[in-house]
């Protein structure tokens, strides 16, 4: 190649290469960058609501985390509540509302985001900006004093509040754990976050916030007077007012105790009661609880005692509509998705949202989802599917079901055990069951070996993180002798270590059944898990259920009671015939260039992200 056609060559990269950049630029600019003005709701949409749905979120990153909603999840549940109706309210319009008696729209919505983060104001701006909405940041004072690039400063908070879609507020002074106990109730005492941070999967849920309670010791003992406890809390106060004060101008009108719950302001009457003269004379408004969407005048709600939702990040968005829809009876739809592979469907109970390769089944408060296909029975063949519900819950497959449902075979994964078996109307006959920790062959702990774990773990955080030279000294020399405790393992007859299942621990399990007259087969992750025979051969529907677990195991004591159950990629086929091939009765997934559309989309998704979080 000649050096004229080789300096063509690579000026047609250079350029293409800069198109390219120039692109990415672009579009991350658009995702970050905007210069609209929130338009505040006309005073002729205001009527005589009946309250407000309060939903308050912990944070917000580009691609989402455990605790952290994804950019894309805030925005579809955004948008869902804007085209629904809703508009957003401000901290005046609730004051207003309860004090003078001020008619709200009907869909009222009050959004909050809290703890501050930085990567919560950029993400979720435009977001806010799209769809005309207004939210209250809240802060802790503390972060004031240092310099953490993940938090938002005070020169931060003044510019979110120019930008005209932003009001502030605050979750305190500091957050900060007292008498706090592991799970094996050894008494810790007092933590910071960066000490609980290190300790958490080894704690239960034995500690209580710093303004909750007295101090006490390990036998649960005051170890402070009244005189000592109120001096304590209220430097929390002064401390938290004189940051805002002089790094801000100005203490935030509202607020959101951390963390009660309790109906009042705190776990005991005295320490409440102190609370309630700093919330009183400091602010306007406090929210003081978490669980519940709505206020109204009608239940007791003060503006001192509000209550908001804190949707979770992997809540599907009829999880969220669920919610709403039973804590308000406002008039809220479902959302369908695929419009075409929805027609496929029956609806019994809950909702149903289709996606690309995913069926996701919403169960209704405390109870049930399930949907059954339509215009398809069969009795004898293969169902492929993955389930990806959490954990705790219960998802379940119906075959061979009749019009009700209630008559079927069934395989199901409830809180993590897979349980294969036969329905007849509100009784179930379990043929075979596993714990799939079991089926995995998971090894366990003994109760022995974890405790030491734990407390040495405890140790090296109380040390890491030691007032002076003596006390680091102390822990060091704790986490040695706990270095030498001997324990029996589960192999030598100790008792077995197993966790409790977290709401929101994620499952995922592929399941392929096979139906061949009275036998049933069962392979679970490509290998074989159950094989019963039942009496049911007769040719029926198939279906999926899911089922609310319970108020099941969460460090941060989250109250939600719906369940989402997931299928994925799902595919039911004939049995091989004597040449071995089969028909594909029915499926959900892509192919051809919708699915190459949708990979693509997916890269340049992964692409996109990349760039916006680490450049």
């Amino acid at each position: 190649m000649s050096s004229t056609r080789k300096d063509r060559v690579k000026a047609i990269r250079a350029v293409l290469e800069g198109i390219v950049l120039l692109l990415v630029v672009a579009i991350i600019v658009s995702a970050l960058f905007s210069f609209k003005t929130y338009q505040p709701y006309g005073e002729e949409t205001a009527q005589d609501s009946t309250g407000f749905v309060a939903l308050s979120y912990f944070g917000v990153d580009r691609t989402g985390t455990e605790t952290l909603i994804s950019t894309a999840s805030l925005d579809e549940q955004l948008r869902t509540l804007y085209e629904q109706g809703f508009v957003t309210i401000t901290q005046q319009d609730i004051v207003d509302y309860y004090q003078n008696g001020k008619p709200l729209p009907k869909k009222s919505l009050f959004l909050m985001f809290e703890d501050g983060r930085r990567d919560t104001a950029i993400f979720a701006q435009k977001i806010l900006e799209k769809y005309n909405f207004k939210a209250s940041m809240l802060t802790y004072a503390e972060k004031f004093e240092v310099d953490d690039p993940k938090f938002l400063s005070a020169e931060d908070l003044l510019d979110l509040e120019k930008s005209s879609y932003w009001e502030l507020g605050t979750n305190g002074y500091r957050l900060f754990y007292i008498n706090v106990f592991d799970r094996y109730d050894y008494y810790l005492g007092e933590l910071s976050t960066l000490e609980y941070a290190m300790m958490t999967s080894y704690l239960g849920r034995n500690y209580n916030h710093y303004l909750m309670d007295y101090i006490r010791d390990k036998y649960s003992v005051p170890k402070e007077s009244y005189d000592a406890m109120v001096a304590r809390i209220s430097a929390d106060y002064e401390g938290m007012q004189r940051e805002y004060t002089e790094k801000v101008g100005k203490l935030p009108g509202l607020y959101s105790i951390m963390h009660s719950n309790t109906g009042k302001f705190g776990n005991n009457d005295r320490v409440s009661e102190t609370n309630a003269k700093w919330i009183y004379d400091l602010f306007t408004l406090n929210f003081n609880r978490e669980g519940v969407s709505f206020n109204s005048t009608s239940e007791d709600h003060t503006v001192y005692d509000l209550t908001r939702m804190q949707p979770q990040a992997y809540w599907p968005i009829n999880h969220l509509l669920m919610r709403i829809k039973f804590d308000s009876d406002l008039d809220i739809s479902f959302i369908p998705g695929e419009e075409e592979e929805f027609a496929n469907w029956e609806v019994l109970q809950g909702a149903l949202e289709c996606k690309p390769e995913k069926l996701v089944v919403t169960s209704e408060p405390e109870s049930d989802g399930l949907v059954a296909l339509k215009d398809c029975t069969f009795a004898d063949g293969q169902v492929d599917l993955k389930l990806t519900g959490n954990k705790f819950g219960s998802q379940t497959v119906y075959l061979r079901a009749d019009d009700a449902m209630t008559n079927a075979v069934f395989v199901s994964l409830e809180n993590n055990v897979l349980r294969v078996g036969e329905a007849s109307g509100a009784s179930q006959n379990v043929l075979f069951e596993v714990n799939l920790d079991e089926f995995d062959g998971i090894q366990y702990d003994s109760v022995e070996e974890d405790e030491k774990a734990a407390r040495l773990a405890e140790m090296t955080a109380l040390a890491r993180y030691g007032a002076d030279a003596s006390e680091i000294l102390d822990y060091t020399q704790q986490a040695r002798e706990v270095t030498t405790w001997e324990t029996k393992s589960v192999e030598d007859g100790a008792e077995a270590y197993v966790p409790d299942i977290d709401i929101n621990a994620s499952g995922s399990r592929t399941l392929s059944i096979v139906l061949d007259g009275p036998s049933v087969n069962v392979m679970v992750d490509g290998k074989p898990a159950a094989q019963v025979t039942v009496n049911n051969t007769n040719a029926g529907r198939l279906g999926f259920g899911c089922h609310w677990g319970g108020f099941g195991w969460s460090q941060r004591n989250l109250s939600d009671d719906v369940y989402d159950g997931v299928i994925e990629k799902l595919c039911i086929s004939t049995l091989p015939d004597a040449e071995g091939n089969s028909e594909i009765i029915y499926d959900d997934l892509l192919h051809g260039f919708e699915k190459v559309g949708h990979e693509v989309a997916t890269v340049w998704k992964s692409v996109l992200d990349w760039f916006i979080k680490y450049l």
